[in-house]
């Protein structure tokens, strides 16, 4: 599956994607903020595309000029979510390398990920976290129509190996009609 918005093209990983994916993941700005450590080698981000990026629902974040994986967007369902949720239900994750930050890539993409979870795979609700401190996420999901839902205190870790505090959004698929129609 491959989604198209204004400037970018939503597409599957490739392994050929791992030197792009080491130059923006290894930057310790990225990954701790979203709840991964960065990433210490080319080969260990052919590993993680291998293993977990090629799943189905998730994206590597390209610009159409140069097809330069340079982020992740995906929709992750059902019990594979970090969230308790159902078989109808996903859990939007996504990230950016720090080079594109500010430019409103990533709130593009949640745009159009979350019409194709609604739309084409009949989601009923879409869910997205963010962990203390990470303002850019929270302000992209508030500009996509999540709302605050709730908050979950001293939630562990593996990746990080460490405590946080992640806030929870969400949007049903009628907030969302709702929101798409008044920001037309």
């Amino acid at each position: 599956m491959i989604l198209e918005t204004k400037r970018l093209i939503l597409r599957p990983w490739r392994e050929t994607d791992a030197e792009d994916l080491y130059n923006f993941a290894k930057d310790e700005r990225v990954g701790p903020i979203a709840g991964w450590p960065p990433h210490k080698s080319v080969e260990e981000s052919a590993e993680i595309i291998r293993t977990i990026f090629t799943q189905e629902g998730v994206f590597a974040v390209t610009l159409k000029e140069d097809d330069i994986a340079i982020g992740l967007i995906g929709l992750i369902r059902g019990a594979k979510s970090n969230f308790p949720i159902s078989e109808n239900e996903a859990e939007i994750s996504y990230w950016i390398g720090v080079p594109f930050w500010g430019k409103g890539f990533i709130p593009e993409a949640i745009r159009e990920v979350t019409r194709y979870g609604f739309e084409d795979l009949g989601l009923t609700n879409i869910w997205s976290g963010y962990f203390d401190g990470n303002e850019k996420s929270k302000r992209a999901q508030e500009k996509c129509g999540y709302r605050h839902h709730h908050i979950e205190e001293n939630k562990p870790y593996a990746l990080t190996n460490d405590i946080r505090t992640e806030h929870v959004s969400c949007i049903t698929k009628d907030e969302w009609i709702e929101f798409t129609n008044t920001s037309v």
